[in-house]
């Protein structure tokens, strides 16, 4: 959950990894009060979110949202037998592959501050509240964001300039 949630916010594997160790060693100072506890998810859920945010602070240039990821790695391991019997899914698993490519490239060149309510919104289910509480900024401004990265996303998306 903590290297997923890292993963996704910080959008490479290596960057994800030194949070993950960070929040573990955050996890492991406090073990006496997590150990026992239900809470401890929600804990390592926030902390990981908050090393995230400030991990994307410092490091705002080099914010490169899903870049290590690269859909369709799956296919290429399949036996040659089951690609061609399925033609159809294969077509339709390209086309999704494609849409997937083009989001992440949109989401890419999406402002930060456009794209770190997005990734919280649609990737982590918060809700704005807490999204507007994570990033310190208003409900007003987290709701503005969003409308202006989904319609900025649209078009990158549409045109394919993504």
């Amino acid at each position: 959950m903590v290297f997923g949630l890292a993963v996704r916010m910080l959008g490479d594997a290596s960057e994800a990894e030194d949070v993950s160790q960070t929040v573990f060693l955050k996890a492991f100072e406090r073990f006496d009060a997590l150990s026992g506890s239900d809470t401890a998810p929600g804990w390592l859920r926030t902390v990981t979110t908050n090393l995230c945010l400030n991990h994307l602070s410092r490091y705002r240039a080099r914010w490169r949202l899903f870049s290590q990821r690269r859909p369709g790695r799956e296919d290429a391991r399949q036996p040659d037998e089951e690609r061609i019997a399925a033609p159809a899914s294969q077509d339709l698993d390209l086309q999704r592959s494609e849409e997937q490519v083009r989001l992440e490239h949109g989401l890419r060149r999406l402002p930060a501050h456009q794209r770190a309510p997005l990734v919280l919104f649609h990737f982590e289910e918060r809700s704005y509240q807490e999204i507007a509480a994570l990033l310190g900024v208003s409900l007003a401004k987290v709701k503005t964001d969003m409308h202006r990265g989904r319609e900025a996303l649209k078009r990158l998306v549409v045109t394919g300039n993504a």
